[in-house]
């Protein structure tokens, strides 16, 4: 690089993920500068006509997570606004069409692009009509979701909702697979032209989902990746218009089909199946989109490192800055969802309990289900314990929804029909002198 000018890569990213980390560091071990765009030190100003971006970046890696976010729609206006000043990897318009799961399958089926048959309807009766055709069970999913969040296989005799609180949702047909062994599927990462490698992703035990996020086991991939698979995964990212993505696909006794084209996809899963980062695969493509090269060789080397510690370009949050957690009180309005429909209810915070907790009223109200495992629990000093099902329930919280396996236990006698868990307040503060005003539907400071 000697005489060459250095690249100023920016990594658009609010959240402190691993990823975002090994992008970074990897910029600067290839010889140039990495600049972490986050909330405490971008901005954007129109001086005398002119648009001036702090901090100044040649190129961007965009990392943002729409998919977790309250306001999507301001995420996105703010990549739109970036890409308007400086080329973007992973443009904002190819994002939101990934993150949104039936968008995404329709624009690979336009490609020609094998995906599992779907039906998407805004009326509840028509896609209970609709979805009828496919068979006892099916795939019932929301249209945005991560990690496995807003996945259920239901049984289409029981009428299912088209959304799940404030999201919509769709039936997918069930790949069916041989064998005896766990449900799996195939995720291919893609950066740019080139294939990196994949994984085998295996569900957990009295688990049907393959994600990482959800316990799921990793294996390399091997022979099962074909060159076949490989272009797919690579048609099938170009599909969308991404410049790295995770591609999953699933695999009956006949072919395979593109289950999701993942902007975000996780760098840990793959790394300990492959002993392979992308990470400076992704820093690479932006150095070369911002004008600059790299040493090959370099890249060789940083690819058996999965470097995702705290870079030095991190900025200083200062000292008079508050958390980026958002608080909550003691007890705080949640909107509890399953597949068949949605309740808001008034529920209490413990941080105490590992899981959390909802009445089995609620429980059979929204559909909450199916069981997918029984836990058992111990109350106080009693050498005795008690057995509750665990189940999967879409929980919302000011916007923001969270899948979570929930004990289901009778509440009726108490006066919070739900209990928040550290499985959902590790995304918050408590103040415990927050309460909801139940008689006046508003928030009190005590």
């Amino acid at each position: 690089m000697s005489g060459e000018k250095a690249v100023s890569v920016g990594v658009l990213s609010l959240h402190n993920s691993k990823e975002t980390k090994a992008i970074l560091n990897a910029v600067e071990a290839l010889g140039h500068d990495p600049v972490w765009l986050r909330r405490e030190n971008t901005s954007v100003e129109i001086r005398d006509g002119r648009v001036v971006l702090e901090p100044d970046v040649d190129v961007i890696a965009n990392r943002l997570l729409l998919s977790k976010t309250e306001n999507p729609e301001e995420l996105l206006g703010l990549a739109n606004l970036y890409e308007s000043l400086v080329p973007m990897l992973n443009p904002p318009m190819s994002v939101l069409q990934a993150t949104h799961k039936f968008s995404a399958a329709v624009r690979l089926a336009d490609e020609g692009i094998s995906v599992p048959d779907a039906i998407f309807a805004l009326s509840t009766d028509r896609l209970n009509g609709i979805g009828k055709t496919y068979g006892p069970e099916a795939v019932y999913k929301t249209a945005i979701g991560t990690h496995g969040g807003g996945t259920w296989k239901v049984n289409l005799n029981t009428p299912i909702s088209s959304r799940v609180g404030k999201r919509q949702a769709f039936i997918q047909q069930l790949i069916e697979q041989n064998g005896d062994g766990p449900h799996s599927d195939l995720r291919v990462y893609v950066v740019g032209d080139s294939v990196l490698g994949g994984m085998i992703r295996s569900a957990p035990d009295e688990e049907w989902r393959t994600n990482v996020a959800l316990g799921g086991d990793v294996t390399a991939a091997g022979d099962v990746l074909t060159d076949e698979i490989a272009q797919i995964a690579l048609d099938s990212a170009h599909a969308i218009g991404l410049d790295y993505a995770g591609v999953d696909l699933i695999r009956d006794e006949d072919e395979w089909y593109v289950l999701e084209v993942n902007p975000t996809a996780g760098f840990k899963g793959f790394f300990r199946a492959t002993g392979h980062s992308p990470a400076p695969h992704i820093a690479r493509a932006a150095i070369e989109a911002g004008g600059g090269s790299v040493d090959e060789s370099r890249i060789t080397e940083l690819t058996t490192t999965l470097d995702d510690s705290v870079p030095d370009c991190k900025p200083s949050t200062g000292s008079q800055r508050l958390s980026d957690q958002p608080t909550i009180g003691y007890t705080t309005e949640v909107v509890v969802s399953g597949t068949t429909g949605s309740r808001t209810v008034v529920a209490k915070s413990d941080t105490g309990a590992s899981r959390t907790s909802i009445d089995t009223g609620i429980a059979a109200d929204v559909g909450a289900g199916p069981i997918r495992r029984i836990s058992r629990v111990r109350s106080g000093s009693s050498k005795s314990s008690r057995t509750r099902p665990v189940v999967d329930v879409v929980i919302g919280i000011a916007g923001n929804h969270y899948t979570v396996s929930a004990n289901v236990e009778d509440r009726s006698h108490m006066n919070n029909p739900v209990l928040l868990g550290r499985d959902i307040l590790e995304h918050y503060q408590v103040d415990i002198s927050k309460r909801v005003d139940e008689t006046e539907g508003g928030t009190v400071e005590e």
